[in-house]
């Protein structure tokens, strides 16, 4: 049997969200006490785009200006991110990781990824690889997507 491109976006529309929650409640499971989920979600963001701005990163956390300046503030007090001004434009300030940082976000990303490893166990090892092999061939289609949605 064939499957359409219907069926393929209702079995992505119906399992998707599921492992994204399941993703996002270990990510927040697994940061550390003393930092607020604004604040996690704010690491994550930076970690997966070079050099956001404070706006960029308000418009996705759904926050304003002012309430993302004081979560960026106590990043930086904490030595988690950097401010630097954009080597493209003087006026623009960028914000990214430090090693401090990326080694915090990157502990949530490995007990997450052992997380789902330990929920994909019962699956049989050639039900892994058709697993993989999906991802593989979405991945190129969604970056893509990603990327020209993240530059409108």
């Amino acid at each position: 049997m064939k499957a359409s491109t219907d069926d393929c976006a209702h079995a992505i529309l119906e399992v998707a969200p599921a492992i994204m929650r399941t993703i996002r409640t270990e990510m927040r499971r697994h940061r550390t006490s003393d930092l607020s989920v604004p604040q996690f979600r704010t690491l994550a963001f930076i970690d997966n785009h070079a050099g956001p701005s404070l706006s960029d990163v308000a418009g996705h956390i759904g926050l304003t200006l002012p309430s993302m300046s004081k979560i960026v503030d106590g990043l930086v007090a904490r030595k988690l991110i950097t401010r630097e001004i954009a080597l493209t434009d003087r006026r623009r300030i960028t914000l990214a990781l430090t090693s401090r940082g990326q080694t915090l976000l990157t502990a949530a990303r490995e007990a997450t990824k052992a997380c789902l490893a330990e929920m994909l166990q019962s699956l049989p090892p050639t039900d892994r690889t058709l697993v993989i092999d999906a991802m593989e061939t979405l991945r190129p289609i969604f970056l893509h997507q990603h990327a020209d949605t993240a530059a409108r």
